[in-house]
């Protein structure tokens, strides 16, 4: 992969601006064309989930701030909040200092989890065992 592109970013000053078009171009998708993606609560930090996007998704996700995703299993765009009503509203997008990963501050709607639970990492694992530490919320 050349990284290029975001080594010369590494010098960057606060204020300074790229259209993102250019900077869609230089991110590292992988071999299938998605990139992953961490959900956050922008107001708390919490992290939500993680999930992947793919070029169509991440795109409509700036222009309609609402996130999208790429679905592995059905293999089509997934709109958080599509069938369950639980959306993510998009706060920004932060683009890692490889351009391999994204970070999409978020304002969820509802549980993040299809298990009913506020964010995906509701297991802790620890030494010998995996405990559940997070309850489905009501």
């Amino acid at each position: 992969m050349d990284n290029s592109f975001f080594k010369m970013l590494e010098n960057s000053q606060v204020g300074d601006t790229l259209p993102a078009s250019q900077v869609i171009d230089h991110l590292a998708f992988n071999e299938q064309g998605l990139i992953p993606v961490i959900a956050q609560q922008h107001d708390t930090g919490e992290v939500l989930m993680m999930a992947w996007m793919n070029r169509d998704a991440l795109l409509e996700t700036l222009e309609k701030k609402r996130v999208c995703y790429w679905s592995r299993s059905r293999q089509q765009l997934w709109r958080k909040g599509e069938t369950s009503g639980h959306q993510q509203r998009l706060v920004d997008i932060r683009v890692d200092c490889d351009g391999d990963a994204l970070l999409c501050l978020v304002e969820q709607t509802g549980p993040a989890c299809h298990t009913h639970r506020h964010n995906c990492f509701y297991m802790s694992l620890q030494h010998d065992q995996l405990t559940t530490i997070a309850g489905v919320d009501d």
